[in-house]
Parts: C-alpha cells; sequence; structure tokens
C-alpha cells in the first residue's frame, strides 16, 4: 500500500497536549459520541420499523443517519483515545484507511441530503406527480447512485493519499488523518495534488450546496401557492433542512475549498463537522418533526 516512503506510521497531535484538558476531552467527547449513536440508532430503528415512516424523505433520513453515525466513528473513537494515551501513533495503512472512511462517509452526507432536498422540491411543486416520480424503484437507484458517488470521491482522495512520498517529519497537526495535513509532511513539491485535492472535495461541497440552495429556493417560491395550512407544514420541513446544510456545509466549505494553508481554527472547525453535525442532525428532525417523534413514541413505548 505503501509508496515510495520511508515513514510507516504518523503521530497525531490531537487536540491538546495538556493531560488535564484530555481528561475534559476524553470525558466530553466520550459523551457527544455515545449520544450520538444512541441518537441516530433511534432514528435509524423507528424508520425501519415503524408503519408510519414509510415515505421516501423518511427512506432518505434513515440513510442520513446511517450515513451520521459511521462519519462520526470515522474519527471519534481515535479522538477518545488519543486524549488519554501517551502515544497517539496512528500507522501508515490506518491513515490511508482513515482518510477513505471519512470521505467516503464524508460525502455521502451532502449526496443524501440532495436526494432529500429532491424529495421536498417534487412534493411541494409537483405534488400529483410526487407518487409516481419518487417511487420505491426511484429511490433506491437514487440511494445508490449516491453510494457509488461517494465511493468514487474517497477512492480519488486516497489515489492522491498514495501518490505522497514521506521521508522525515511524521507528526501531523490534527486529531485524525486528513489531506490537508499530510500535503504538509510529504516531501515532493505537493501543489498539483493539493489543487486536485481542492477541486475533488471543494467541488462536491460547493455544487452540492448550490444544487440545494436552488432547490430549496424553489420550494420556498412555490409555497406563495400553497394554503396556509400546507404552508406551514412545508416551511417547518424546509426549514430543519436548511438548519442541517448550513451546519455541515459552512465547516466543509471553509475547510476543503481553500489553499493549502492550516490554521489554528482548523481542528475545532472539524470537530464540528465530524463530531457535532453527526449528533445534531438527529435531533433537529426529531425536534422540529411531529411525525418522527410520534412514530419514536409509539414504537419505544410499545416495545418498553
Amino acid at each position: 500500500m505503501q509508496v515510495n516512503s520511508s515513514v510507516n506510521e504518523f503521530i497525531l497531535s490531537g487536540l491538546t497536549q495538556d493531560v488535564l484538558m484530555g481528561k475534559v476531552i476524553f470525558a466530553t467527547f466520550l459523551f457527544l459520541y455515545f449520544m450520538t449513536l444512541l441518537a441516530n440508532f433511534l432514528i435509524v430503528m423507528t424508520i425501519r420499523y415503524s408503519q408510519t415512516l414509510g415515505s421516501p424523505m423518511y427512506f432518505f433520513l434513515f440513510y442520513l443517519s446511517f450515513a451520521d453515525a459511521c462519519f462520526s466513528t470515522t474519527t471519534a473513537p481515535r479522538l477518545i483515545a488519543d486524549s488519554i494515551s501517551e502515544k497517539k501513533v496512528i500507522s501508515y495503512n490506518e491513515c490511508m484507511t482513515q482518510i477513505f472512511a471519512v470521505h467516503f462517509f464524508g460525502c455521502m452526507e451532502p449526496l443524501v441530503l440532495i436526494l432529500m432536498s429532491f424529495d421536498r422540491y417534487v412534493a411541494i411543486c409537483k405534488p400529483l406527480r410526487y407518487t409516481t416520480i419518487m417511487s420505491q424503484r426511484v429511490c433506491v437507484i437514487l440511494v445508490n447512485l449516491a453510494w457509488v458517488g461517494s465511493c468514487i470521491h474517497s477512492s480519488a482522495q486516497i489515489f492522491l493519499a498514495l501518490r505522497l512520498p514521506f521521508c522525515g517529519p511524521n507528526v501531523i497537526d490534527h486529531y485524525f488523518c486528513d489531506m490537508q495535513p499530510l500535503l504538509k509532511l510529504s516531501c515532493i513539491d505537493t501543489s498539483v495534488i493539493n489543487l486536485l485535492s481542492v477541486f475533488n472535495s471543494g467541488a462536491i461541497c460547493m455544487m452540492s450546496f448550490i444544487m440545494l440552495l436552488i432547490s430549496y429556493a424553489l420550494v420556498l417560491h412555490s409555497l406563495r401557492n400553497q394554503s396556509a395550512e400546507g404552508r406551514t407544514k412545508a416551511l417547518s420541513t424546509c426549514t430543519s433542512h436548511i438548519i442541517v446544510i448550513i451546519l455541515f456545509f459552512v465547516p466543509c466549505i471553509f475547510t476543503y475549498t481553500r489553499p493549502l494553508t492550516l490554521f489554528p481554527v482548523d481542528k475545532l472547525v472539524a470537530v464540528f463537522y465530524t463530531i457535532v453535525t453527526p449528533l445534531l442532525n438527529p435531533l433537529i428532525y426529531t425536534l422540529r418533526n411531529a411525525e418522527v417523534k410520534n412514530a419514536m413514541r409509539k414504537l419505544w413505548c410499545n416495545k418498553l
């Protein structure tokens, strides 16, 4: 797997070198990670077994929650373990695997959000054709395309990462392996690889963000012709979607659409979109969605 490199392992600097602060980080992020898994697990299981959440929107929400749980798992366990560990060592192969996983599930989330926005667009702007356009077969095909798109994106990232030789310094100034910190350690001119990496990740972030803004702008524009009740319901659903989009895309765009420049705030920004956002997504959808709350209450109260 390794190509022209004398470095077999890397040292992650983590979020802090302070022992006391490390214990605080351990407790805090262990709690956040547990809550992320629990919240997303509840949504996944509720949608899976509830008889009232069979619409395409909840089909896509199922995969969004699954992607959120997996995305958080790509970084949180190592951050938690390293926060109380003296040696924050990660092997070369583990580092490459982490890059692939982070970008795979990190790409899956915006692609599923696009599917959810498309679903809302069809439901609100073309209600009479909704069941025909958003059939179960079409939904399955769209989700499969999202999986394929994520695989292509992450494969491109790992292909670029494997082209980087490392000859000396092996301390990654981050709490997980990603392209930007690795480019700083490479012993070759990385300008071309950096440009390709920024184009790969940045293009997905910007294009997805623009597509989502356009789709929801069309939805909001069409609400003028809706009844007061229909407008209120549609606005409630779209508002929760827009909040999720902003929380995910703003930090991602900040991280992946700029030249090779590392800022001290990068780690905090990464914490937000890799750990905090996957926890906020299920909370936003359950707190603002009466159908999910009712289905969850009915399902789990009966089981308990």
